[in-house]
């Protein structure tokens, strides 16, 4: 083999090895993107998302003078038989202080039908000065044929909201929830492919 013939091969080894570690790296981008796109979205409040903080960093949290009304609206998907609804539609609380909101829901069906929530707040720019310290979206949740049950949600809205000049002259918050059937079952109570579950 000539010593071009060589450098020649050595090269498009390089070439592809770059290329396979190229793939491989966004291989691995695409089954982290969710993940870190969730990361995302929890640190920064991107899209509306709430944060979720532990009781102890809620105690450190101290009271304002300021009085915002969070608005709640509670929505379960298409075809879901649950009945879904919050115990009262607004609130009025001050900044800083922990508040509870409750949820009602109701299962419509003659199944068990277990659910997961999503949630989000607007406007979206004050998902990260809103605080959830204990909550039934953090969990899946079933409920038996007929059972209803109610669904508290721990919260505060973090007093550094105050000191953002895009968000400190906000006057109300909605907090919006959506019920989901989990992954593999669908609203009726069958999984995905037909059978029973």
């Amino acid at each position: 083999m000539t010593t071009a013939s060589a450098n020649l091969t050595n090269r498009n080894t390089r070439t592809a090895l770059i290329f396979a570690a190229v793939a491989a790296a966004m291989l691995g981008l695409g089954f982290a993107s969710v993940p870190l796109y969730r990361l995302f979205c929890q640190v920064t409040g991107f899209a509306g998302t709430t944060q979720r903080v532990t009781e102890a960093e809620a105690d450190t949290v101290v009271a304002t003078s300021k009085v915002m009304t969070v608005r709640f609206d509670a929505n379960v998907e298409r075809g879901f038989p649950w009945e879904f609804r919050p115990a009262q539609i607004k609130d009025s609380v001050t900044v800083g202080a922990r508040d509870m909101a409750i949820f009602t829901a109701k299962n419509l069906s003659d199944k068990p039908i277990t659910g997961t929530a999503t949630f989000n707040v607007e406007p979206e720019y004050v998902g990260k000065y809103f605080n959830k310290v204990q909550c039934f979206c953090f969990t899946e949740q079933t409920l038996q044929p007929g059972q209803e049950v109610r669904m508290p949600v721990l919260y505060f809205i973090d007093p550094a909201i105050l000191d953002d000049k895009d968000a400190k002259d906000v006057e109300s918050i909605t907090l919006s929830y959506t019920f989901h059937p989990i992954a593999g079952e669908t609203a009726n109570g069958l999984d995905r492919t037909g059978s029973g579950s």
